[in-house]
C-alpha cells in the first residue's frame, strides 16, 4: 500500500481515530493516499482541508466534473497512476456518461485536449500542463490569454489550485509508493457546504 510504515483503522487510536471516523467509506475503509499521512495526524488534517475547500466546495464556478478533469489531466503529466485512477473513476460518475468520459481520457491521454474540448476549455487544460512540467516558465501573459477567452480572475485562481492541489497529491503518492491496494475508487464527499461532513457516495 505504501512503503512506509501506515496504521490502519482498526489500529488507530486518540486524534488519528477521530479523524478516520470523519472520512472512512464503507466498511470502515481510508484512501491509501490518506493512510499515508497516519504517523503525522496533522498533515493529514492539512491535506483534507485543502482537497476539500478546492475541489469539493460550493464556492467553486467551474463544474466539479471539469475540476477532475484538470485533477486526471495533471496526474497524467506527472504519471501518477493512482490519482488517475481515482479521479478518473470519480469524473465517470459525475458525469453519467461512459462513452464521453472515455473520450476525455483517451484525448488526455494523448495530450490532444482539444479532441473532445471547446477552446474555452483546452486554453485552462494547457494553463494545467504548462504550470505542471514547466512552472518556471509561467508569464503573466499566460493568465491574460485565459481571461481573453471569458475566465474571471477568480475562476483562474480556482483552477490554479486545483493544478497545484494535485501536483502535491502526485509527489505525495509517488514519493511514499502509495498504491490502490483495496482502496474503493471513485468516491467523493456529498456534501459542499460543510467542510466537516466527508460523507461519501
Amino acid at each position: 500500500m505504501t512503503w512506509i510504515k501506515t496504521i490502519p483503522y482498526q489500529q488507530a487510536t486518540g486524534r488519528l481515530k477521530k479523524i478516520y471516523n470523519r472520512l472512512k467509506g464503507p466498511d470502515n475503509k481510508i484512501d491509501n493516499i490518506l493512510t499515508a499521512h497516519s504517523l503525522r495526524p496533522h498533515t493529514l488534517e492539512g491535506h483534507l482541508s485543502l482537497y476539500k475547500n478546492v475541489l469539493h466546495h460550493s464556492g467553486n464556478r467551474h463544474e466539479k466534473w471539469f475540476l477532475e478533469t484538470i485533477g486526471v489531466y495533471v496526474s497524467m503529466l506527472n504519471h501518477c497512476g493512482y490519482c488517475v485512477d481515482h479521479h478518473f473513476a470519480g469524473l465517470e460518475r459525475l458525469l453519467g456518461d461512459e462513452a464521453y468520459a472515455k473520450r476525455i481520457y483517451q484525448a488526455l491521454a494523448r495530450r490532444s485536449p482539444a479532441d473532445v474540448f471547446e477552446e474555452k476549455q483546452v486554453l485552462l487544460l494547457k494553463y494545467a500542463e504548462k504550470l505542471t512540467l514547466r512552472p518556471v516558465s509561467m508569464r503573466q501573459q499566460d493568465i491574460g490569454q485565459l481571461r481573453d477567452v471569458g475566465y474571471d480572475d477568480g475562476e483562474i485562481l480556482e483552477a490554479n489550485q486545483v493544478i497545484a492541489y494535485f501536483n502535491y497529491a502526485n509527489r505525495t503518492v509517488l514519493g511514499l509508493g502509495v498504491t490502490t491496494q483495496g482502496d474503493i475508487l471513485g468516491l467523493s464527499p456529498n456534501n459542499t457546504v460543510d467542510g466537516d461532513d466527508w460523507s461519501h457516495r
